[in-house]
């Protein structure tokens, strides 16, 4: 009897061990569930504590627009500033280009003091010999030479003046002009690797959403673990994709800085944003190409070297001054050996005449100048062509650029729209396991693949509008 009651009992535990194991489990996979729920939960608030702490770092620092930053480098910019002080210096020759035509006038002092010892034999025999022959002599001039006719050289040389001058404001303006394309293009570089930092922060919080669900199908027993450690292979590679991103927009904010001649390590932001003109025509382009300041520099090159030619012609000519001078001497001798011989004597007086000086030979000197002066205006015309070439050559080649840019524009915000929805249908399949890791990594690359051509296409369209304005002198405006 006692043996048949354990039996029943033994059967009894034997008949319900299964399903006591079974609410372990269950119970043990919910426990489970919950504390990922919890990791979930905690590393989620600590996301959002990060990107609020951000954001909002982000939005106390100052955004600087692109006509702040074009007006801090017109003002401060090392090369504009030396450009404008190689101006100057043909501003300070212009201004004393009329000193040609005045007289040189100049002045000479001296005074000698001597102590001779003399002898003398004259002609009847007589000799004399005396030592301790003390003098003093004093002099002075006041000399004027003015030049009337140089072969017109004067005139040349005023003229030759100005057109530095002038030479010189070209080169500012080139300057100018070269700089600010420059601040925009390096400006707008830094908006567009802030657009991609943001793609790039998209795709990690796609990734994230992938761990969290690869690590969700696999605590409930649905998922395997390599979609799971791919997922966050993936976002580690993005979290590294950004912290290389946002070095390089520091670099390029660094650079922005050097433009501006900004104190290094400047807190600043961008905007989000490319704005791009859209009515550039070709023609406007081309014409107002002609007076871009390369072009004029190098138009005005061959005018100063044909005023070099005729101011190396006017060597042929005489030379016609005047010349003046009031002269002033005084000698005092204290003892002569002479009885004749003056013990003080003083001239003084003013005398003026004209100087005529003619070139008759130097060694062919000149002739050797005139024909390389000669050359030089036909190279410089040669420069000029080559310049009118090259420029026409970027013109037409910029406009293309702009043109296809334009079109690649319109087609990736196109393409974007649909790369998004692609990825959403696929991502909401994946959710309901009816598409696979590849599928949706694949969605996914296109996704960033459309976002970077259409980051590159908004730059590359508004670095070719910059290079249009450069050409045709429209950022001077």
């Amino acid at each position: 009897m006692l043996n048949r009651q354990k039996n029943v009992q033994e059967s009894d535990t034997c008949l319900s061990s299964p399903k006591d194991s079974l609410w372990s489990r269950q119970a043990t996979r919910a426990e489970s569930c919950n504390a990922v729920r919890k990791q979930k939960k905690i590393i989620h608030h600590f996301f959002l504590f990060l990107f609020l702490f951000t954001a909002s770092s982000s939005y106390a620092q100052r955004i600087l627009t692109v006509e702040e930053a074009v007006a801090s480098a017109l003002q401060k910019n090392y090369d504009i500033i030396l450009s404008r002080n190689d101006s100057t210096i043909a501003a300070i020759d212009y201004s004393y280009r009329n000193a040609l035509f005045i007289p040189r006038v100049n002045a000479n002092m001296g005074t000698l003091w001597n102590n001779n010892s003399q002898k003398q034999t004259l002609a009847d025999g007589t000799k004399r010999d005396q030592s301790g022959l003390r003098s003093n002599n004093i002099n002075s001039q006041v000399a004027l030479n003015w030049t009337l006719f140089d072969g017109l050289k004067m005139f040349v040389l005023r003229d030759k003046a100005e057109q530095l001058l002038e030479f010189g404001e070209l080169e500012i303006k080139n300057q100018i002009v070269n700089t600010v394309a420059a601040v925009i293009n390096n400006y707008y570089n830094i908006v567009r690797q802030k657009q991609q930092l943001r793609s790039i922060e998209e795709q990690m919080s796609i990734d994230s959403e992938r761990v969290r669900l690869a690590q969700y199908r696999l605590d409930v027993g649905v998922g395997i673990k390599p979609d799971l450690l791919q997922s966050k292979i993936d976002l580690n590679a993005q979290k590294a994709a950004q912290l290389q991103q946002q070095a390089l927009i520091e670099q390029l904010k660094e650079q922005l800085n050097q433009a501006m001649a900004a104190p290094q390590f400047t807190m600043y932001d961008v905007v989000d944003t490319i704005t791009i003109n859209t009515g550039i025509s070709l023609g406007e382009v081309m014409n107002a190409a002609e007076k871009n300041p390369s072009m004029l520099m190098a138009k005005k090159n061959i005018d100063i070297a044909a005023l070099t030619l005729k101011q190396t012609k006017a060597d042929l000519y005489p030379t016609i001054s005047f010349n003046s001078a009031y002269n002033f001497s005084r000698t005092t001798n204290q003892v002569v050996i002479n009885n004749f011989s003056t013990l003080f004597n003083q001239v003084r007086g003013l005398n003026y005449g004209f100087t005529a000086t003619v070139p008759i030979l130097n060694n062919f000197n000149t002739r050797r100048l005139i024909k390389q002066a000669k050359w030089d205006v036909g190279y410089q015309n040669i420069v000029y062509e080559n310049q009118k070439s090259i420029t026409d050559l970027s013109v037409i080649n910029a406009f293309q650029n702009y043109e296809q840019q334009k079109k690649a524009l319109a087609l990736e915000e196109e393409n974007i729209l649909l790369a998004r929805e692609n990825l959403d249908i696929v991502f909401q399949t994946y959710k309901l396991g009816a598409a696979t890791l590849l599928q949706l990594k694949l969605a996914q690359n296109s996704l960033a693949d459309a976002e970077n051509r259409l980051i590159e296409a908004r730059y590359n369209a508004k670095f070719s509008e910059t290079e249009l304005m450069r050409l045709s002198g429209a950022l001077l405006r």
